[in-house]
């Protein structure tokens, strides 16, 4: 098979399983982009100090905008990921910052506003990634684990603020 004729079957199969995902699994499409089955543990990103989890949001947050800030080093610069890079930086560390400001809020209105936009850059952090791992897809493996982390924040920062 030429490479055109792989590229087609990767985007038809593509295609199929974003069917699928608008028929009621909502997973599938991530399956298809990111190449990997659904597995019953999830990914970790989260660092583990003194051996025990890390709760603390506040810290979760800031060491996955390190872990962004130490990937988006490996990427390779040329235009087109100079801005890739650029957006992601902006999008991954902003989570950790909003997140600071929620919770140094003055009213409930104020509170919910920044977690609003924690919600927002952690699905645009999301977005970034995915870009880059079809940019760069020897960093695929690594993106992934950056994105899973980022759906996770989103999910976390979606229960707040509907509370």
């Amino acid at each position: 098979m030429t490479n055109d004729e792989n590229q087609k079957n990767d985007e038809a199969r593509m295609t199929n399983d974003l069917y699928a995902a608008s028929n009621g699994d909502s997973d599938a499409w991530e399956e298809a982009f990111w190449g990997v089955q659904r597995t019953s543990g999830a990914m970790v990103l989260r660092e583990e100090v003194g051996g025990k989890p890390v709760f603390d949001l506040e810290e979760r947050t800031a060491l996955f905008g390190e872990a962004i800030i130490r990937f988006a080093r490996k990427i390779p610069h040329n235009p087109a990921n100079n801005r890739l890079t650029d957006q992601l930086v902006g999008a991954g560390t902003s989570v950790g910052a909003n997140y600071c400001e929620a919770d140094d809020a003055v009213s409930k209105k104020d509170f919910r506003n920044k977690i609003g936009t924690c919600k927002k850059e952690a699905r645009e952090t999301k977005f970034f990634l995915r870009m880059i791992a079809t940019a760069e897809p020897n960093l695929k493996p690594e993106a992934r684990v950056l994105w899973q982390e980022a759906k996770e924040l989103h999910f976390i920062f979606c229960a707040i603020w509907r509370k």
